[in-house]
């Protein structure tokens, strides 16, 4: 069975990016038997320059797209396409608009006890965010979902009240900037070959088994 790495470049607050993790999930499922695939979550931040304490997401949202009007409208396809993957996005309880560094942080302390806590800790961040409107900036929110992620609450709360790794995420997003990526989702396969915003399920499979035949192949011929 051929093996593929993914490096998923997301932000926790992107709802274009949760579709795109449950449409990835749906891809997998359906490769399966035929592709092992290994997921990385890598930082990416929509609103870098967000004060520390948030700011007020319906506001912030409006003067984005151009009125509560073009916000509502938005909301609505999003809505609609979340249903059909499992996402109850639940856009009016979302009152604040976090500043996700801190978020990231967790994401990558997850990574080092390994995937599956990664994966744990970036579904409870998206689901905390878009579907239950918790504050994904604040500490005790994070605290919560590190917990729930099974990672060590006390030592994440010494991580978090610490600089630890901030430079580190910061670098990994203008690396990923420089490489092109200018919107999220953005999903890369096996280093090499990109797939950028939220496709739909047949796309990702289609994409995995094309690149795991010309892995195959290219290993034929060196046979």
């Amino acid at each position: 069975m051929e093996r593929i790495t993914i490096d998923v470049v997301s932000d926790v607050v992107c709802p274009w990016c949760y579709l795109g993790k449950a449409r990835l999930e749906l891809a997998i499922a359906e490769v399966q038997d035929e592709i092992g695939v290994d997921i990385n979550w890598r930082p990416y931040r929509l609103n870098p320059d967000y004060p520390k304490e948030g700011v007020d997401q319906k506001k912030a949202l409006a003067e984005k797209l151009g009125g509560e009007e073009r916000v509502a409208q938005a909301h609505k396809m999003l809505t609609d396409l979340g249903r059909e993957v499992g996402i109850a996005f639940d856009f009016e309880a979302i009152k604040i608009g976090p500043n996700t560094l801190d978020a990231h942080r967790l994401i990558h302390w997850a990574m080092i006890e390994g995937r599956e806590k990664q994966d744990k800790a970036v579904a409870a961040l998206f689901k905390a965010n878009f579907e239950e409107g918790r504050n994904v900036g604040d500490h005790a929110v994070l605290l919560d979902i590190a917990e729930k992620a099974g990672l060590d609450r006390s030592v994440i709360a010494s991580l978090l009240a610490s600089d630890a790794d901030r430079d580190l995420i910061v670098a990994e997003i203008k690396a990923a900037q420089e490489m092109g990526v200018n919107g999220v989702p953005f999903f890369i396969f096996d280093q090499q070959y990109a797939v950028s915003g939220a496709q739909t399920p047949d796309v990702l499979a289609n994409a995995l088994r094309d690149i795991a035949k010309a892995k195959a192949e290219a290993r034929s011929g060196l046979n």
